[in-house]
C-alpha cells in the first residue's frame, strides 16, 4: 500500500512579534502581560475580521494563514494602523510597537498546524520589518501590488537562515510622514526655497488615511436668514452637532478646522469626502427669524451617492440645544447603530443657562477660527475673541467651554509673542482650564488648556497626562492629538510623538492650523535626525505662514545640521534680523519651551549655521 504524502496548499502567512517585549517583561511583569493581551485582541480581531486563521501563538508572537494575500496584507495594516491609534492615546509605558512579516507560499498541513518553507520565511521576514511596519517577500509583493493602493519600498536581497535562496524583501508604507509632507504640492516662496518650484498652487489638503470605520463629516450649515451677522449662529449650529458626534466614541469624526474649510463654496460631495477622508457627509441650513429658528439637515453616504436620511425642525430657540441633540442622536443611530446605551449618556451635555451668552461664545469662535494672517506680535481677531468669551462668562458663569477657550487663546497669545506678561499668561492659561474643568470634568478643551498651561511652564509630564485625557474624553479631537504629540517631542519621545501628529493629520486633513501641525512634525522629524524630511516640513509651514519668525530659526537649525552653510547662514541671518537680543545659549532657552529635549539639538543647529552666542 502506497504511503499517503503530506496534504499541501498555497497561503498567505502573516508572523508578528512585539518590539522589546523581554525587556519589557523585565520592568513589569504584569503590566506587560495585561496590555499584550489588549493588543492581541486588537490583532486577533483584524485577522478574523479579514478571514485569517491564527494557527500559532507563543508568547508575544502571533502566526496567521490567510487564503488570500489581499486579505492579508490588508489585515496586517489594518491592525498596525489601530495599534498606532492605541499607542498615541497610552502613557508611554503601556504602548507596544509589533513587526510583521507576509509571505505567499506553499505550506504542509499537519491538523490546525502549517509547516514549512512558507511559514519560515514569513518567520524570517517579521525582524526585518520596522517597529510598526510590515516586510513582505518578493513573492508577496507580486501577488497583491497592483491590487491595493499601497506604497512599497524594495529593500533587496536577503539572506535568510536555513532558507536556500536570498529572498527579495519590501517594506510597505503605512501613512508615513513622507506622504503627509508630499501632499503638499504647493512650491515654496523664493525667498525660503532652496530650490526653484515650479508646481502650481494646489489648495487641496493631504490626504486623510484610510480610518478604522467610515468616518462622517459635518459640513458647515448654510445661513439661510439673509443676515451676514447670523452666520456665526449656523457655524454654532455645526460646531456642537460635531462635539455632541464626537463624544459617542464609535466612529472617527473630521475635525471642526477641516470641515470648515468648505464654508461658502460649491462643492462636489464625492471629492469632499475623498479629500477629507470621510464616507458619511453631513449638511444642512439654519435660518433663524424672531424667537423662530428652523433647521434641516440630510446625511449622505458619499461612496453610495445615497441620501440616508434627511429632516426638519422648526422650534423656538429656547428649544435649540435639544434640536442639536435630535439631530446628532439621529445621524448617529444612522451611522452607529451599535451605539451602546453607556454612549448615549455621554451626550448629556452641559447647556448654557443663558441664551445670550451662547450667542456670545459663538462669536468669539467665528472671530478665533477666522482669524487675520497671523504674524508675531499682532492678531487683532484674538482681542476680538478674548473680549466676546469674555462677555459670555459676564452673562453666564456656568459656561464652560469658553473659560477653555479662553485658556486655549493664551498659548496663541505665548507663541506668538503677543503678550507682554508671560508668567501672568501661563497662570491665567491654568486658572481658566481648571473653571473649565470643574464646570465639566470631562470637557476636553478644558483638558487642553490644562494641558498647554502646564507645557509652557515647562512641566511635560503632567501635561502629557492631561493631553492623554483630553484624547479619552473625545477621540475625533485633532487638537488634542496635535497637543498629546507636541508635548511627546519636547520629552524626547519623538516617534510616539510622530504618531500622534499623524493622528491629528488624519482628523482634520484641511485645517487651518496645518502650519502649527506641520511645526509639530518638524520637531518629531529633527529629533530622530530625519533632518531633510524635518526641512520639508518647516519649509510649508514657512509657506504657509512666512512671517512667521520662529520657524525661521528652525529652519535655519535644520540647514545646520543638514551642513548646507550658504542655505544655513542665510536663514539664520533673516531669523537673527527678528531676534537681535540672542546673544548667548541661554537666550535662546527663555524663548524656547522651557525643559525642552529640543532645545540643546536646536541650538547646535544654529551654531553649524553660522551663530556665534558669546561665552
Amino acid at each position: 500500500m502506497k504511503k499517503a504524502t503530506p496534504r499541501r496548499k498555497l497561503a498567505a502567512i502573516l508572523a508578528a512579534d512585539v518590539v522589546g517585549f523581554s525587556k519589557k517583561m523585565g520592568e513589569n511583569e504584569d503590566r506587560t502581560l495585561h496590555n499584550l493581551k489588549i493588543c492581541r485582541a486588537i490583532t486577533d480581531e483584524s485577522i478574523e475580521t479579514y478571514h485569517g486563521r491564527v494557527f500559532g501563538s507563543a508568547g508575544d508572537s502571533v502566526i496567521a494563514e490567510f487564503g488570500s494575500p489581499v486579505d492579508a496584507i490588508v489585515a496586517a495594516v489594518e491592525f498596525q494602523k489601530n495599534m498606532r491609534d492605541r499607542n498615541a492615546a497610552v502613557p508611554p509605558e503601556d504602548q507596544m510597537q509589533f513587526r510583521v512579516g507576509l509571505n505567499m507560499g506553499d505550506v504542509i498541513v499537519e491538523g490546525d498546524n502549517l509547516f514549512g518553507d512558507g511559514v519560515n520565511v514569513a518567520a524570517r521576514l517579521e525582524p526585518l520589518a520596522e517597529p510598526g511596519g510590515i516586510c513582505v517577500s518578493g513573492k508577496f509583493h507580486d501577488e497583491v501590488r497592483r491590487k491595493l493602493d499601497l506604497g512599497f519600498v524594495s529593500a533587496g536581497p536577503q539572506e535568510m537562515k536555513n532558507i536556500e535562496e536570498p529572498v527579495h524583501t519590501f517594506m510597505v508604507e503605512i501613512g508615513s510622514s513622507s506622504k503627509v509632507l508630499e501632499a503638499f504640492t504647493v512650491p515654496l516662496p523664493a525667498e525660503t526655497s532652496p530650490t526653484p518650484q515650479a508646481a502650481p498652487v494646489q489648495e487641496s489638503a493631504p490626504p486623510a488615511t484610510e480610518a478604522k470605520v467610515p468616518a462622517i463629516a459635518v459640513l458647515p450649515f448654510t445661513n439661510m436668514g439673509g443676515d451676514p451677522e447670523q452666520e456665526y449662529f449656523a457655524d454654532g449650529i455645526s460646531e456642537d452637532i460635531i462635539t455632541n458626534l464626537s463624544l459617542w466614541r464609535t466612529f472617527p469624526v473630521i475635525s471642526r478646522n477641516s470641515s470648515f474649510t468648505y464654508r461658502g463654496k460649491s462643492h462636489n460631495l464625492k471629492q469632499v469626502a475623498k479629500e477629507l477622508g470621510a464616507r458619511y457627509i453631513v449638511e444642512g441650513s439654519v435660518r433663524k427669524g424672531g424667537n423662530r429658528v428652523r433647521i434641516t439637515a440630510q446625511l449622505i453616504d458619499t461612496d453610495e451617492d445615497h441620501h440616508l436620511w434627511s429632516e426638519k425642525w422648526d422650534r423656538t430657540l429656547e428649544d435649540i440645544f435639544d434640536v442639536q441633540d435630535e439631530v446628532s442622536e439621529a445621524i448617529a443611530r444612522r451611522v452607529a447603530p451599535s451605539v451602546t446605551g453607556h454612549e448615549q449618556v455621554r451626550l448629556i451635555r452641559k447647556r448654557p443657562e443663558n441664551l445670550s451668552a451662547w450667542e456670545e461664545y459663538l462669536q468669539g469662535l467665528n472671530c478665533f477660527y477666522n482669524e487675520s494672517k497671523r504674524t508675531d506680535n499682532e492678531d487683532p481677531a484674538l482681542t476680538q475673541a478674548r473680549q466676546h468669551w469674555e462677555k459670555a462668562i459676564e452673562l453666564d458663569p456656568t459656561l464652560s467651554d469658553a473659560y477653555a477657550y479662553l485658556a486655549i487663546l493664551g498659548s496663541i497669545e505665548l507663541v506668538q509673542f503677543i503678550t507682554k506678561d508671560p508668567e501672568k499668561t501661563i497662570d491665567a492659561m491654568l486658572a481658566d482650564g481648571r473653571k473649565a474643568e470643574i464646570l465639566n470634568p470631562e470637557n476636553p478643551l478644558a483638558l487642553l488648556g490644562i494641558t498647554m498651561s502646564y507645557f509652557f511652564r515647562g512641566n511635560h509630564s503632567s501635561a502629557l497626562d492631561h493631553a492623554l485625557r483630553a484624547v479619552q474624553f473625545n477621540p475625533s479631537f485633532a487638537k488634542s492629538f496635535y497637543w498629546q504629540g507636541l508635548v511627546q517631542v519636547h520629552l524626547g519621545e519623538y516617534q510616539q510623538g510622530e504618531s500622534s501628529i499623524l493622528k491629528a493629520f488624519e482628523l482634520s486633513p484641511a485645517d487651518p492650523e496645518l502650519m502649527l501641525y506641520l511645526g509639530c512634525l518638524y520637531f518629531a522629524l529633527f529629533g530622530q535626525e530625519k533632518y531633510e524630511e524635518a526641512l520639508v516640513a518647516i519649509d510649508k509651514a514657512l509657506l504657509l505662514h512666512p512671517d512667521v519668525g520662529y520657524h525661521l530659526g528652525f529652519r535655519a537649525a535644520v540647514l545646520g545640521h543638514l551642513e548646507r552653510g550658504p542655505e544655513a547662514k542665510e536663514a539664520l541671518d533673516r531669523y537673527l534680523t527678528l531676534r537681535p537680543n540672542l546673544k548667548v545659549r541661554d537666550d535662546y532657552r527663555r524663548i524656547f519651551i522651557p525643559n525642552s529635549a529640543l532645545a540643546d539639538p536646536i541650538i547646535e543647529g544654529l551654531v553649524k549655521a553660522g551663530w556665534e552666542p558669546e561665552g
